[in-house]
C-alpha cells in the first residue's frame, strides 16, 4: 500500500471511475442500482470537494470515494452519505481504508460531523472495513427494496466525528 496515493477525483477520471462503479454493481452486493450513471449525473450529484481516487504511481485508478448531501435543509449541512468502490483486482490491498481515511480528514476539515452509508448485509468485507474505520451500525432496514427480483435488507452505518462539534 506504500506506493498508493490518493488524489482529488478529476473529470479525466470519469471513464475509469464509472468502470469501477459498474464492476461493483455487477458483483451484486454494492447497490440497488444496476447501471452506473453517466458522468454528468455522477458529477452533478456528488460534492466536488469530497471526491477522491486511489492511484498507483502510474496513475492507474484502483478505487474511488465520494459523498452526497443527505438533505438540503441547513440543519443537516454536516451530514453526508458516502460511497466507496474498489476495483476487483485491487480488493484486499487497503485501498478502501486509504480512501475512507482520506474522506474522514476531508469532511472533518469542512465541518462535517456525520458520514453515513447503507450496505447490504451480504457485503461483509465492506461492513468490516467500515467498522475498522470507526463506523457503527445504527440499524437495519429490512426488505427495504427489491434487487434482481429479491428483497434486500440494508445495514445503516454512521461515523460521528469526535472533533467536529
Amino acid at each position: 500500500m506504500a506506493t498508493l496515493t490518493v488524489r482529488p477525483m478529476a473529470t479525466r477520471d470519469a471513464d475509469r471511475v464509472l468502470a469501477i462503479y459498474q464492476a461493483g454493481l455487477d458483483a451484486g452486493n454494492a447497490s440497488f442500482e444496476v447501471t452506473a450513471p453517466t458522468w454528468a449525473a455522477f458529477d452533478a450529484s456528488r460534492l466536488t470537494e469530497h471526491r477522491f481516487v486511489a492511484v498507483e504511481p502510474d496513475d492507474t485508478i484502483l478505487g474511488w470515494i465520494a459523498v452526497t448531501p443527505t438533505s438540503s435543509r441547513p440543519v443537516y449541512a454536516g451530514v453526508v452519505e458516502h460511497s466507496v468502490y474498489v476495483g476487483p483486482a485491487a480488493q484486499g490491498r487497503g485501498v478502501g481504508r486509504l480512501l475512507l481515511d482520506t474522506l474522514i480528514v476531508s469532511t472533518e476539515a469542512a465541518g462535517i460531523w456525520t458520514i453515513q452509508s447503507g450496505i447490504f448485509p451480504e457485503n461483509t468485507p465492506s461492513l468490516a472495513l467500515h467498522e475498522r474505520a470507526g463506523f457503527r451500525v445504527i440499524g437495519v432496514r429490512e426488505r427495504v427494496g427489491r434487487h434482481h427480483g429479491r428483497w434486500r435488507d440494508v445495514v445503516l452505518l454512521e461515523r460521528r466525528s469526535p472533533t467536529v462539534t
